[in-house]
């Protein structure tokens, strides 16, 4: 049945393009003060959300399968006395890490942490971004103009 929608264009050169594959990229719409251990990163803006799968801060995955996940934190004022700092992108299957020890010798004025990752989910699964520290002071900023989170469907 033709419903009038386009699916899937492929163009004079063979390129395939699909308007509606499950893709999206956010950004923090301002700067986020004194980010909590487990506090939950804040996406406010969308630069593009191709299937409406992004909302309040957290993506729903709208089929089963495979995605690509890409994340960057850009901090200022890390704390250099807490024992790790660290983004965790928290799936209904699992969690995906990255940490660091921030012991500089000296508060870091600016670090980015990166989470590029492959994951599986199914229909309705979500995933979302949160800041992970021990130990410290919590002090670390999270950046917007250093900061996104992206995602699509792969397979």
């Amino acid at each position: 049945t033709n419903s009038g929608t386009e699916h899937m264009r492929i163009n004079a050169i063979g390129a395939v393009t699909k308007p509606l594959q499950p893709a999206f990229q956010v950004k923090p719409a301002s700067n986020q003060s004194n980010i909590a251990n487990n506090g939950i990163v804040e996406f406010g803006t969308e630069i593009f959300d191709n299937n409406a799968d992004f909302a309040s801060n957290v993506f729903t995955a709208p089929v089963t399968g495979k995605y690509q996940f890409n994340v960057s934190l850009g901090l200022t004022t890390v704390d250099s006395a807490a024992a790790f700092i660290g983004l965790d992108l928290v799936t209904s299957n699992r969690h995906y890490y990255v940490i660091v020890d921030p012991d500089f010798g000296q508060d870091a004025a600016y670090w980015e942490l990166t989470l590029p990752i492959l994951a599986d989910m199914d229909a309705s699964d979500t995933a979302q971004v949160n800041f992970l520290q021990s130990g410290g002071t919590i002090q670390a900023d999270g950046q917007n103009s250093h900061t996104t989170f992206s995602g699509y469907l792969v397979a």
